[in-house]
């Protein structure tokens, strides 16, 4: 597990496809995801995006998302729309994250799912 200052994740490919018969990667993520660390995730997940499949990222134990870290989140989120390849989605926010995602109302992005909160953003 990270320590408070520090970010890690752990990168889990699923022997089991998901129902659709893609690939399932989960990532979960441990620490701060912010402006020093918010690469990281980057680096990590891009090349999983260009892989396909089902990409889950798992941030349950984020104690902390900053500007930069949101912007991340939007960017992965945005380049696995338009590349069209896989389903990314974010999984056990925190009640900490998902206020951050209500006050800057882009609550439409990351649960895109549901057809009720999809927006302009996935046209």
């Amino acid at each position: 597990m990270a320590t408070n200052c520090s970010f890690q994740c752990e990168v889990e490919e699923s022997a089991d496809r998901a129902e659709s018969g893609n690939r399932l990667t989960t990532v979960k993520c441990h620490g701060r995801v912010v402006s020093g660390t918010s690469s990281e995730l980057k680096n990590i997940v891009r090349p999983l995006i260009d892989s396909g499949g089902r990409i889950i990222i798992d941030l349950g134990d984020v104690s902390y998302l900053d500007s930069s870290g949101l912007g991340t989140l939007v960017g992965l989120k945005a380049s696995a729309i338009n590349k069209g390849l896989c389903k990314l989605e974010f999984r056990n926010m925190t009640p900490r994250v998902l206020e951050l995602l209500r006050i800057t109302k882009l609550t439409q992005i990351f649960f895109s799912d549901d057809p009720d909160v999809r927006g302009p953003f996935f046209s």
